[in-house]
C-alpha cells in the first residue's frame, strides 16, 4: 500500500502516477487478472514499452486512440501509455455494432484503433466504412489484412517518455455517454477530475483504503465508473486491483474469494441480481467486507447487508461530465435514500422548468458551478452546440432531478428526460420503480412516459415488468399493490410484462428504446380494464 501524496495539482497526471508507484511501490501487486499478476514496476515498464511503440506508429500529443476491447490488463497498459504521450484515449461500448459502432469510431477522429479477437467479426462487418488510420489487434491480427499486432508494438527496454509539458487540465480521455436517454456524446475529461474523484473515494472514512485491501471489479472498461471506483483508485492508493471481464451472478462470490477481494462497486441492477439469487447457507462466507451498490433500494439495504455479511457504503451521485457532485460527509449520518451532501468546491442550485430555484423539498434539476479549475469536464468533443446547451452562464445543468431537505441532504428523484409530467405534476419514474419492486414477484422493472391522449405536453406512466422465474402476477394485482403502498399517481396506466429490458452493459435501462416502442397490443391499460387508483 502506498497512497500517492501529490500536493502540487500540476503534477496530477495519470502517466506520472504509475511512474511514482513504480519508483516507491514497485514490487507490490497492481493488477490481478485470473492467474496473471503484474506489479506496479512491471505495469510501468509495459506502459513505457507500449508508449514507444505507439509513438512509432504515429501517435502524437493531442492525438486520439480508440479502444474497442473486453476488459483486460492490456487496456490499462494502453490507457496509461497513451496519456504518457500526451494523447487521448477513447473507450467504445463493446455492445455497439453497425452504424452506432461506425459513428462512434469515426466521430472520435482517432489516429489508432485498438481491438481484440473477441470483436474482430463486428469490426470486419464495418471496416470499409471506418476512417481510422491504423488498426491494432490484441490477438487474431492475421485475420485482418494490414492490422498490426498489439504484442509487436512493445519496444523492449524503452524508458520514460518526456512528460514535462503535460498538465493536469489537459484532456486525457473522451468518454462516450451510455446512451440511456438518447444518442451518446463524447465527454472530454481531464486528469484532474480522475484524481479528485478517486482521491475522495480513498480518503472518505467509510470507503477508505487499508493495508491488505484488494479492490475487485467486473465493470466494463469503456465505463467511467470502473476507472474512478477501481482502476485509478487502486493506482493512487497502491493496492491490488482484481479484474474479471464479465459479471456473473453464479460465480461472483467464488471470484471474490479467488482474489481475496475486500472491496467492490456494483452498478445498476448487478447487486439486485445477487439479491434475487436463491439464498445459500454460505451467503455470508466470503472475503468481501465493503460494497458500494448504486442505486440500492432503501428497503433492501439492511437485509442485503445482513445476508451477505458486509458493510453497504453510503451512496453518492456523479456522472461522466462531473464525477463527484454529491457524496457522503464524514461525521454525518446519511438519511435512508439520500445520496449525500454537495461536495466542496461546488456551488449548487435546484432549478425548475421556469429557470427559478424550487422550494425546499421539491424536485429540481441540479445545476452546479465549479469554484476550482478542471473540476468538471472540458466540454463535449466536436460538439460545441451540446456544450453550450449544457450550460446556463457559469452553471452546468446536470440533467438530474434532486430534492433537498432542511439538513442539506440530497435525494435523487430522476433523470430530467425520464421524469413524467402528468396532470401538472412531475412524477419520478425512479420512485415508481421503487414502489413496484417491493412486490416479491418482480425481478426488475422500468417506468417511463408515453404520450397522453389528452395533452401533447404530458405523458402517461407505463411500467415494463420482468417477473422472477416461476412466479406469476396479474397487472391488476400489481396496480392495486402500488396503489396500496404509494401515492395514487404512481399507479401506471399501462403495464407490460416482458422477458427482458434493453440494458446497457452496466445494467442501466435504455428507456428511450422503451419510449420508442410504447404501448403494444399486449399492454394492460388501466382505463380499459376499469381500474381507477384511489387517493
Amino acid at each position: 500500500m502506498n497512497i500517492l501524496q501529490i500536493e502540487d495539482a500540476a503534477d496530477r497526471h495519470l502517466g506520472r502516477a504509475i511512474q511514482l508507484q513504480a519508483a516507491h511501490n514497485g514490487d507490490a501487486d497492481y493488477i490481478l487478472f485470473g492467474e496473471r499478476r503484474y506489479t506496479f514496476a512491471e505495469v510501468n515498464q509495459r506502459v513505457n514499452e507500449l508508449a514507444a511503440g505507439l509513438a512509432g506508429a504515429g501517435l502524437k500529443s493531442g492525438g486520439r486512440v480508440v479502444f474497442y476491447m473486453s476488459s483486460a490488463p492490456e487496456v490499462i497498459f494502453l490507457v496509461l501509455a497513451v496519456n504518457k504521450l500526451g494523447a487521448v484515449w477513447v473507450p467504445v461500448n463493446t455492445d455497439y455494432k453497425g452504424a452506432w459502432l461506425v459513428d462512434t469510431i469515426n466521430g472520435s477522429r482517432s489516429t489508432i484503433l485498438v481491438s481484440d479477437a473477441d470483436h474482430i467479426n463486428r469490426l470486419q462487418e464495418v471496416m470499409p466504412l471506418l476512417t481510422v488510420g491504423t488498426l491494432v489487434l490484441h490477438g487474431g491480427h492475421e485475420a485482418v489484412p494490414g492490422a498490426l499486432a498489439l504484442e509487436q508494438l512493445y519496444v523492449a527496454g524503452a524508458g520514460e517518455p518526456d512528460m514535462s509539458a503535460l498538465h493536469t487540465g489537459d484532456t486525457c480521455a473522451v468518454l462516450w455517454t451510455s446512451g440511456t436517454t438518447g444518442k451518446a456524446k463524447g465527454v472530454m475529461q481531464s486528469h484532474n477530475v480522475w484524481f479528485r474523484a478517486s482521491y475522495a473515494n480513498n480518503e472518505a472514512c467509510q470507503y477508505g483504503i487499508a493495508e491488505g485491501d484488494v479492490i475487485y471489479t467486473v465493470l466494463p472498461m469503456y465505463n467511467t465508473a470502473v476507472w474512478v471506483t477501481a482502476i485509478f483508485r487502486a493506482l493512487f492508493a497502491g493496492v491490488p486491483l482484481a479484474i474479471d471481464p464479465v459479471f456473473s451472478v453464479k460465480t461472483f462470490w467464488q471470484r471474490v474469494d479467488f482474489y481475496g477481494a475486500t472491496q467492490c462497486f456494483t452498478l445498476g441492477a448487478m447487486h439486485m441480481f445477487l439479491w434475487d439469487a436463491p439464498a445459500r447457507e454460505d451467503d455470508a462466507a466470503h472475503t468481501l467486507n465493503k460494497l458500494m451498490a448504486v442505486p440500492m433500494p432503501p428497503a433492501v439495504a439492511a437485509p442485503f447487508s445482513e445476508r451477505f455479511n458486509l458493510e453497504l457504503l453510503p451512496q453518492g451521485l456523479g456522472q461522466s461530465e462531473a464525477m463527484r457532485l454529491v457524496a457522503p460527509v464524514d461525521g454525518r449520518t446519511q438519511p435512508p435514500g439520500s445520496c449525500g451532501s454537495l461536495v466542496s468546491s461546488l456551488e449548487a442550485r435546484l432549478v425548475g422548468d421556469d429557470g427559478e430555484d424550487v422550494p425546499l423539498g421539491e424536485a429540481g434539476e441540479l445545476w452546479v458551478k465549479p469554484l476550482e479549475p478542471h473540476f468538471i469536464f472540458n466540454g463535449y468533443f466536436d460538439n460545441p452546440a451540446a456544450t453550450e446547451a449544457a450550460y446556463e452562464g457559469e452553471w452546468y445543468k446536470t440533467g438530474d432531478l434532486l430534492k433537498q431537505n432542511e439538513e442539506s441532504f440530497f435525494f435523487f428523484s430522476d433523470r430530467k428526460k425520464d421524469a413524467v409530467r402528468y396532470k401538472g405534476r412531475n412524477i419520478s419514474t425512479f420512485e415508481v420503480e421503487l414502489a413496484a419492486r417491493r412486490h416479491p414477484a418482480i425481478a426488475d422493472c422500468a417506468a417511463f412516459g408515453v404520450p397522453s391522449e389528452e395533452l401533447e405536453s404530458e405523458s402517461e406512466i407505463m411500467l415494463d415488468v420482468i417477473l422472477k422465474p416461476g412466479l406469476s402476477l396479474e397487472a391488476l394485482e400489481l396496480a392495486q399493490f402500488i396503489n396500496d403502498s404509494a401515492p395514487y399517481f404512481f399507479v401506471p396506466r399501462y403495464i407490460q410484462f416482458v422477458d427482458s429490458l434493453p440494458y446497457t452493459p452496466t445494467n442501466k435501462v435504455q428507456k428511450f428504446q422503451l419510449r420508442e416502442r410504447g404501448v403494444t397490443a399486449t399492454t394492460w391499460d388501466a382505463r380499459v380494464a376499469g381500474f381507477k387508483a384511489q387517493r
